[in-house]
């Protein structure tokens, strides 16, 4: 690979021209300019990004963990933390913690190691070292979708306990009262707000949420699967309220495998309205805000508290969800069973 010296020889001049050239730190002349530009181009060089760095003091990087790459709500919010750095020349070095708190604090050593110039985090739940790991950490921080307590940070993140509410609501203004609730894993806060909202619905409509319709679940749709399965196979609900999209997708799966009709049989309401709820069949019912524009927000806040460190409070900034309401939810068909 070309150094910064052998541009220099090629071009005729010493390397710390070449070094004002590239960093703009001093004039010269159009004649050394193209002399080396040519030399680079034909020796293809690329500058060290860690040489740059050091003299800047600046990486115009930025680090983003997040708890499980293949969960579509996961990638769509990083899509909008990307394109608004890529606008405003900052790159993203994606980490992700596969729900691994181990990985999780592995990848926030790197991460600050590699002196990124700010950091946007949405934490694995239940990583109780996360708070004071970040707690003590200089580097800009804005925490997404899931709060830590004891870290102050800008916070974005939907309204998760109204988004419960509404979801479950939805349900019951259509004449549902047997309703379950598949949450998500109890650690989470998310799970934990999700789920207050649901029980919030029901006990102002004055239904006792009993404790079998109420089942745990991972974020993905092989765990909404199985928790579907167990509700479906010995109480059957009319309405099932998922603790994200990919529950709900799962749900949908279970329910068509014993032939139960969606939603003639069943509806189904999810959370997060991840682009791929409109695509499955029947469309789900969710709850959700755009994802990408959460993501953009979380950018734009991260980037102002590096371009100004001291920019006054922390903020937070929660997003009121609403319902989209699809072709997974209707009335129930037995209404006599609904009002026994």
């Amino acid at each position: 690979m070309a150094t910064i010296k052998d541009v220099a020889a090629l071009a005729g001049i010493s390397y710390t021209t070449v070094s004002h050239v590239l960093n703009k730190t001093r004039p010269v002349s159009e004649q050394v300019r193209i002399k080396v530009e040519a030399a680079i181009a034909q020796l293809d060089y690329v500058p060290s990004a860690v040489a740059r760095s050091l003299k800047a003091k600046t990486t115009s990087t930025i680090g983003l963990l997040i708890p499980n790459g293949i969960n579509p709500y996961f990638a769509e919010l990083a899509r909008g933390i990307e394109d608004y750095c890529e606008r405003n020349g900052f790159c993203v070095i994606l980490c992700n913690s596969d729900d691994n708190p181990e990985k999780q604090r592995g990848y926030l050593r790197v991460l600050l190691e590699k002196r990124v110039d700010g950091l946007i985090v949405s934490s694995v739940g239940g990583d109780t070292w996360l708070a004071g790991g970040l707690a003590g950490v200089r580097t800009p921080l804005v925490i997404v979708d899931r709060e830590l307590d004891g870290v102050a940070a800008d916070l974005v993140r939907i309204d998760h306990e109204l988004g419960g509410y509404l979801a479950t609501r939805h349900l019951l203004d259509l004449g549902h009262r047997h309703i379950a609730c598949i949450r998500g894993p109890a650690q989470t806060s998310v799970a934990q707000l999700r789920l207050a909202g649901y029980q919030r619905a029901m006990q102002e409509a004055g239904i006792e949420t009993a404790g079998h319709w109420v089942v745990e679940s991972d974020y993905t749709s092989p765990g909404g699967y199985q928790a579907a399965v167990t509700l479906l196979e010995r109480d059957p609900p009319s309405a099932i309220f998922a603790g994200n999209d990919m529950i709900g997708i799962g749900v949908l799966r279970a329910a068509a495998e014993r032939n139960i009709r969606v939603p003639r049989d069943l509806s189904v309401v999810g959370f997060d309205d991840i682009q791929m709820s409109q695509f499955v069949y029947p469309a789900l019912t969710t709850v959700g805000q755009s994802i990408r524009q959460l993501g953009e927000t979380a950018a734009q806040l991260l980037l102002r508290r590096i371009t100004e460190p001291c920019g006054g409070d922390v903020q937070q900034v929660i997003v009121a969800p609403s319902i989209v309401v699809r072709e997974s939810t209707a009335p129930p068909t037995n209404v006599f069973n609904e009002l026994r």
